[in-house]
């Protein structure tokens, strides 16, 4: 077709495929499309860019692998499939490996964390389909292990997650080394400013395939708020886990904090953990157990939050809210997959309101919440929310304090913006000489203890990190000291 047709299809048989490839289809049973591959695949089969839009868990590698399969036999070139992370490349190239099978081509893995020498095998043996992480790939570039000048299938798949992780300048040597003539498929699941550059510079007229408007989360997916104080996190979280029967995700904010969550679960659940600081083989591990079931729990940062496809996810935990609204869209995706039903829960504290806000506005309807009867209220006041009044823990909001023309920063309805100390008795200061003895340093360095107190920590590992001192009497000074032991 000299122009693109919208053709609406019912199955895979509908569509002018390679017979070997539509037999592999039929075989694995993958016989009825999921709305993007039915909108996507025909139009990707006349050669037009495409711009899909749709939910993580929708079937999108289908809907780029199946056009690609289909038209490399008739081509001299290659195919270059960009994803932002390693366990979702891996998901990619085992889907890709299964359909190219029939049709005798080559795939190549290359991400970071693995073997380069294996990978250099593979190459060798001209690969008509690579699948790489933007970092592997600029590593092969730089030493001259692989050219692109013959890339005629380019997909960026999870582009706005691959621009979250901080790959733009990759992507952009990468763009700039691939053949200006080639067929260009982007995904995502949201639309920010860099993608919509992006797709002005880089992409021909693309045809739009929207599933869902950006930053839509899956319908089927029943989602709850609990309110409580951090302290009783764990305790909700083994509630949560105790009533579950089937696999559950469990999503934390630091590599730390999945560390410590795991060890702490061992003692009674089956769980494996996969963050950064874990080694390819070790994460490698932890997914294939969390599928087959020989983990029920897997403890994750957001490097899975696109990585895991695995259908029968009953329970997704958002033991910390993500620091973004669009990253809660991604985790809670990870259940409710091919058209099954799900459940997210999120734990949130009581000074998360506006984070909590921001993810309703992004969801465009409120969430189910649940306060626990010994945790403070969480207030949704215009502009602010509620500390927690002498915990010394969480995020502070930064809509919360308020600068003063000196400088120091001021909670509304109060003279200073930090909190009092409960049971606080000022130590002995020695003021001899001092023209102000409520700003005099304390005399000795062991009075340090007496009154400094936790002002920002990412989760509880990491409480400590950073003190604030309050001196006696009604002036309050700010300082800092620095934890030793924080990397």
């Amino acid at each position: 077709m000299d122009t693109a047709e919208k053709i609406s299809i019912t199955t895979f048989s509908d569509l002018n495929l390679n017979p070997a490839l539509l037999r592999t289809l039929n075989e694995n049973q993958w016989v009825t499309p999921t709305p993007i591959q039915a909108q996507a695949i025909p139009l990707a089969l006349q050669k037009k860019d495409i711009l899909g839009i749709a939910q993580t868990g929708t079937g999108k590698t289908l809907a780029f692998g199946i056009p690609i399969v289909n038209s490399l036999p008739d081509s001299d070139g290659n195919a270059l499939i960009l994803v932002p992370t390693r366990e979702l490349a891996q998901q990619v190239a085992d889907t890709m490996v299964v359909i190219c099978r029939p049709l005798r081509m080559n795939t190549c893995l290359l991400i970071g964390g693995a073997s380069m020498n294996l990978q250099l095998q593979n190459l060798r043996r001209q690969p008509r389909i690579v699948i790489a992480t933007p970092g592997r790939l600029i590593d092969h570039l730089q030493q001259g292990t692989i050219r692109l000048n013959n890339v005629q299938f380019l997909v960026l798949d999870e582009a706005d997650r691959m621009l979250d992780m901080g790959f733009a300048p990759q992507i952009e040597k990468i763009l700039e080394t691939v053949p200006k003539q080639r067929q260009t498929m982007l995904f995502s699941a949201t639309m920010p400013l860099e993608i919509r550059q992006i797709i002005r510079k880089y992409m021909q007229n693309p045809e739009t395939v929207e599933i869902a408007p950006a930053g839509t989360a899956a319908q089927n997916v029943e989602q709850v708020l609990h309110i409580v104080r951090r302290d009783q996190k764990k305790d909700v979280l083994e509630k949560l886990l105790t009533d579950s029967q089937g696999p559950v995700l469990v999503f934390v904010r630091t590599k730390r904090m999945a560390a410590q969550l795991a060890r702490s679960l061992h003692k009674n659940f089956p769980v494996a953990e996969i963050h950064s600081d874990r080694s390819q083989s070790q994460r490698k591990t932890a997914i294939d157990g969390f599928r087959s079931g020989k983990y029920r729990i897997l403890i994750a940062t957001d490097i899975a939050a696109r990585g895991i496809d695995i259908k029968d996810i009953q329970l997704v935990v958002n033991y910390d809210l993500p620091d973004e609204a669009e990253s809660y869209i991604h985790r809670i995706g990870r259940t409710g997959r091919a058209g099954s039903s799900g459940k997210a829960v999120s734990l949130a504290t009581p000074d998360q309101g506006q984070l909590v806000r921001a993810i309703e506005r992004l969801l465009k309807k409120s969430i189910v919440v649940i306060k626990h009867s010994d945790a403070e209220i969480l207030r949704f006041e215009e502009g602010h929310a509620a500390p927690a009044r002498g915990s010394g823990y969480g995020r502070r909001s930064p809509a919360l304090h308020k600068r003063t023309p000196g400088g120091s920063r001021k909670k509304p309805g109060s003279s200073y913006g930090f909190r009092k100390l409960e049971g606080y008795e000022a130590p002995a200061h020695n003021t001899a000489g001092s023209s102000n003895s409520t700003r005099s340093r304390p005399a000795a360095h062991s009075d340090r203890q007496a009154y400094v107190k936790p002002l920002y920590s990412r989760d509880s590992s990491d409480e400590g990190n950073y003190f604030q001192k309050e001196t006696p009497g009604s002036f309050r000074k700010k300082r800092f000291f620095k934890n030793p032991f924080h990397k």
